[in-house]
């Protein structure tokens, strides 16, 4: 069986999906699916932290409890962890906790590092697949300091990291798939184990169906998706940029609005066809949420700084007054707070939705491995359902019902006009204003945030070496 990304089957159909928005909604469905689970387990990430509680709200019991208690009482259950090598490191408590506790304990649990082949390249993905037969893809992890609530209480004693921090508020969101679509995400989750490991598994025979939750409704019913991968180039492989290439046919198709919701803003191929369509006589309204200040020293100084020429380069664009930037707010006391916003996600008008991995920086186009899943409506209740996650995402962000954002919009016909009428509260949108005049790239971005690798490690000698330092220590 080949696992090559030309010989991959990317489109399908999601036999029914679920939004699950904020950290709080993910990890606790994930933990009733991941109880079901009979044959295999999936988990690809960026990062992961064993120590993490997915329901913390009733239940103290960890990750990696639950992943040992699943493999100790079902002998043909496989779990595979792949995460990035450096991503622990990075995350510093993640590192810590992986050599406290020696995860995982059990020989059914395989966890792996990936070794990205372009240097300074990262694994990306966030994907979780269960028997092959439900999926989950977005921006969380599972790691430290990715729950919380629609609430997002500055200082919710939930809200803690393994080592009883409290964290600052984050919004984010995963996609829960079931049938055709899973099965898409599982052959991802082989190729990447394949290409990390060199190790290949093959589909299961026949994918053990799990139930559907009881309480959980479907947003979407027999909706065609297309996965949209990136890989870097090496001296072995061509390099895939599909992600990049969705991301530019989302923003061509939107006719009334496009809404985006974004960690990073600071690509400037982006930027450049939100331009050319604020520039249109007849063009969408755009509105962007994304994160006002970054972590680090070097991600608040290129990506904010690109991200304040980009949105001067926009508002030069803006002809007429279609577009607005904002970053959100939630009360603290007297006092506001940021909310991050970790979610990558794309929606035009109501007929295509674009959720995945891929920042809307320039390392998510050809250098990081990615993956995002395009939903496209084809029927009147895609329509619905693509309207009302926009609806409700913006009425977390004003801290009202999703049926106001509705109503308002309906009342006006504009996301922005909707926008305007119900940011009144502490909980709202601010504007994020540049008094930035430049319009181009700064100086060092194609070093620190470039779009393809600087350079390929060009033996597979090394990369064999380095893995196996990883597996003996």
């Amino acid at each position: 069986m080949s696992l090559k990304a030309e010989d991959m089957r990317l489109e399908g159909t999601a036999a029914r999906t679920a939004f699950l928005i904020n950290g709080s909604a993910y990890f606790s469905r994930l933990a009733h699916i991941l109880r079901r689970a009979r044959k295999r387990v999936w988990i690809i990430g960026w990062d992961f932290n064993p120590d993490i509680r997915l329901q913390p709200e009733n239940s103290k019991e960890t990750l990696g409890d639950l992943l040992h208690a699943l493999a100790e009482a079902n002998p043909d259950l496989e779990v595979r962890i792949l995460i990035w090598a450096l991503g622990p490191i990075y995350s510093e408590k993640s590192l810590k906790v992986l050599r406290k506790i020696n995860f995982p304990k059990s020989d059914r649990i395989d966890l792996r590092f990936a070794i990205q082949s372009a240097i300074r390249g990262c694994h990306h993905q966030k994907l979780v697949c269960i028997d092959d037969s439900v999926a989950f893809i977005g921006g969380i992890d599972l790691t430290s300091r990715r729950w919380d609530t629609w609430v997002h209480r500055v200082r919710d004693k939930l809200k803690r990291d393994p080592e009883g921090v409290f964290y600052e508020p984050l919004h984010d969101l995963q996609t829960m798939v079931t049938g055709d679509a899973a099965r898409l995400i599982a052959s991802v989750a082989r190729r990447r184990w394949m290409d990390a490991t060199g190790e290949e598994h093959r589909a299961l025979p026949a994918p053990t169906t799990v139930d559907w939750p009881d309480d959980l409704a479907a947003s979407l019913e027999n909706v065609p998706v297309r996965l949209a991968i990136t890989e870097p180039v090496t001296f072995f492989r061509r390099g895939l940029r599909q992600g990049i290439a969705v991301t530019k046919d989302v923003i061509a198709k939107a006719r009334r609005q496009l809404y985006i919701e974004t960690q990073y803003l600071a690509s400037f191929n982006v930027a450049e066809a939100i331009a050319a369509r604020l520039q249109e006589d007849d063009g969408p309204e755009v509105v962007i949420i994304c994160t006002r200040k970054s972590h680090g020293l070097i991600e608040n100084f290129i990506m904010g700084k690109n991200r304040d020429r980009i949105v001067r380069r926009l508002m030069d664009a803006d002809r007429y007054g279609r577009l607005r930037v904002f970053y959100p707010v939630v009360p603290d006391g007297e006092k506001q707070v940021e909310l991050l916003v970790h979610s990558k996600l794309l929606i035009a008008d109501d007929s295509l939705l674009r959720i995945g991995s891929s920042n809307l920086n320039h390392r998510s186009e050809g250098l990081d491995t990615e993956c995002d899943i395009l939903f496209q409506a084809h029927k009147p209740t895609h329509r619905l359902a693509i309207d009302e996650l926009r609806n409700t995402l913006v009425a977390e962000y004003l801290g009202c019902a999703a049926g106001a954002v509705r109503n308002a919009f309906q009342r006006s016909g504009s996301l922005i006009s909707a926008i305007a009428e119900l940011n009144v509260g502490a909980r709202c949108l601010k504007p994020l204003a540049t008094t930035c005049q430049k319009t181009g790239p700064i100086a060092g971005t194609a070093l620190f945030d470039p779009a393809r690798p600087l350079a390929h490690l060009g033996s597979r000698r090394l990369v064999g070496r380095l893995r196996r330092i990883l597996r003996s220590s």
